[in-house]
């Protein structure tokens, strides 16, 4: 995405429910930038089964410097989760002309990634009633916070 701009990289750590678990921002998109989101990401939430990954070259020589190789997985539609993670950011650059400062971008990436966690539901997977009653406690909760 575009800063003032200048070209900044978002990267992101989405579980395999979806979940947004890391964001981070960097000028750069390279082995140095990837092996400091991958330790970081690692760091807080443990080290995980796999780790999906587009095609790119700075994550397979940022994995193999921390030794872990051997858990990339890169494929055709496997890294979708991360990609469908971007849209809420996208849709927001669009409506307010871009991010002005990087920091409103980390701000902005973090806290829509805890609320989104909080908030959504799987809606396809359960039936109306069910959902309305999944969706009754965070918003009693979201207006006792906002009220």
């Amino acid at each position: 995405m575009k800063i003032n701009g200048q070209m900044r990289y978002l990267w992101r750590a989405v579980d395999h429910e979806g979940e947004g678990l890391e964001s981070f921002v960097t000028p750069t998109r390279d082995k140095g930038a990837s092996l400091k989101f991958i330790k970081e990401a690692m760091k807080r939430h443990g080290c995980p089964r796999a780790i999906v990954t587009d095609k790119l070259r700075s994550h397979t020589a940022a994995l193999k410097e921390i030794a872990a190789a051997d858990l990339q997985e890169t494929g055709r539609r496997l890294n979708n989760r991360a990609e469908n993670s971007h849209l809420p950011v996208r849709r927001r650059e669009r409506e307010v002309l871009r991010f002005r400062r990087m920091k409103t971008l980390q701000k902005f990436t973090s806290v829509r990634a805890s609320d989104r966690n909080h908030f959504s539901q799987e809606r396809h997977l359960i039936s109306r009633d069910l959902n309305r009653l999944r969706r009754s406690a965070p918003l009693a909760e979201w207006r006792i916070v906002m009220g």
